[in-house]
């Protein structure tokens, strides 16, 4: 017990890498999904072309094939970052179409007089997008949205084959200095998974009470 608390700040900073992965690539891919899911109803065509064919290749390529061609193949093309800011660019764009489609289904379930009300009264696209339809959609997607981050919390874990040191990485190198201790460790690592992904199951029950919209 111990050896596997002296190893605890090393844990916690692995832990931290992974926290800050989770909260930057998070609100990233909600703000690049809300976009794109706003594409998709968009009057315009090419708009709505351009939204289907980003979520479709988006989430049909592997993570890992994503996260290579950010560490590799754009530093290759002149498009050098630090390996975090790589992993950010990664994990937002691979998380972005499963906000945009769980954000459509929200949008699908607004009743289409909302709409039309709006634009009676004279309200464009983008205001009845923004001031009717995303801020009822967004409340009937919380428990989906939740989902998307929770998967995103286990996602970061891919960043730690490419050169970024989060708490997967962290725990695969603590597991093979200290040989005696693997199963503790890796009880350790789960458990500060759990300090994440239950919360956030938590926080998805308690916002669904309280601002689910009843269709």
């Amino acid at each position: 017990m111990e050896q596997l608390w002296s190893l605890m700040p090393i844990f916690l900073e692995g832990f931290r890498v992974t926290l800050i992965l989770l909260v930057v690539s998070g609100i990233g891919a909600l703000v690049l999904g809300t976009l794109i899911a706003a594409m998709r109803i968009s009057p315009v065509a090419a708009l709505r072309g351009f939204a289907a064919f980003w979520t479709e290749i988006a989430r049909n390529t592997p993570l890992t094939l994503v996260f290579f061609f950010t560490a590799f193949v754009m530093p290759m093309l002149g498009l050098r970052a630090p390996y975090l800011l790589l992993a950010f660019v990664a994990l937002t764009y691979y998380t972005s179409p499963f906000v945009a489609e769980a954000l459509r289904s929200g949008i699908n379930g607004v009743p289409l007089g909302q709409a039309e009300a709006a634009r009676s009264i004279g309200l464009g696209f983008g205001q009845t997008v923004s001031l009717v339809v995303l801020p009822q959609a967004f409340r009937m997607t919380i428990p989906p949205l939740i989902n998307v981050f929770i998967a995103l919390t286990k996602n970061t874990s891919v960043a730690g084959g490419f050169f970024v040191v989060e708490l997967f990485a962290t725990t695969r190198q603590l597991a093979n200095d200290n040989g005696n201790i693997v199963i503790p460790i890796l009880l350790t690592a789960a458990v500060l998974y759990l300090v994440i992904t239950i919360p956030l199951g938590f926080v998805a029950g308690r916002l669904e009470k309280r601002w689910v919209v009843k269709r």
